[in-house]
């Protein structure tokens, strides 16, 4: 879908150009004081594949951060380039005024179309930087709703199912130890059970990770894809 759903004049594409060069420019400046330190894991009995997968990344990540908008075109093209799951989960920062119902209606497009979700998802971080309130976020999101010829209900989570899953997520996320977002993990199975490890810059370090957890996957695991 790209930057097509919002691209219905010229000024909209220049806009949506602008916003991908802004998103990067923090980014940048913070990797110049190093990378962030490793998480400090309080309990890594989540940090395992699922059943019958060997090796996947395991993100926490919040919609209305740029940190995370920087990151996720690089974890999608590293989950496509590996042929191995990427599994996305909400931990919602305090203070962020839509990143909460932006988690919500991520969810509800999970429930129309396989992948739904995710296509929502990479737009809302394609095009952050221009939603800057709830009210932004609504018109957004029924553009997207348009674009996709998906009629929005009156309300999306009448009986906050999804806000609870989005919140059992926060809660995982919790217990785990999260105290920032993005936070990437890989995830794998090894001979000696489940071992995680985890890419603290993703510009620089999250090929390099990936090849160091497949390293010592389980025997079968499909095998590294970048030279």
């Amino acid at each position: 879908m790209g930057f097509r759903l919002l691209n219905r004049s010229g000024q909209i594409r220049s806009l949506a150009l602008a916003a991908a060069i802004v998103l990067v420019a923090p980014v940048f400046s913070a990797a110049q004081f190093g990378p962030p330190a490793f998480t400090h894991v309080l309990d890594a009995s989540p940090l395992r594949p699922p059943p019958g997968i060997r090796i996947a990344i395991f993100e926490f990540a919040d919609l209305e951060c740029p940190a995370c908008a920087h990151a996720n075109p690089l974890l999608k093209q590293a989950a496509a380039q590996y042929k191995i799951p990427w599994l996305r989960h909400d931990f919602i920062v305090p203070g962020h005024v839509w990143s909460l119902q932006a988690a919500v209606n991520a969810r509800w497009f999970d429930t129309q179309v396989k992948g739904l979700g995710d296509q929502y998802r990479d737009q809302v971080f394609a095009n952050q930087q221009y939603i800057e309130t709830r009210n932004d976020l609504d018109r957004f999101t029924s553009k997207f709703a348009q674009y996709c010829k998906i009629s929005l209900p009156f309300s999306m989570d009448p009986q906050n199912k999804l806000m609870d899953e989005v919140q059992a997520d926060v809660a995982l996320g919790k217990q785990v130890g999260i105290v920032k977002t993005p936070t990437i993990f890989i995830i794998v199975n090894t001979v000696n059970g489940p071992r995680y490890f985890e890419s603290r810059d993703p510009d620089h370090d999250l090929y390099q990770t990936i090849d160091q957890a497949m390293a010592v996957a389980r025997p079968a695991s499909v095998k590294s894809a970048h030279n």
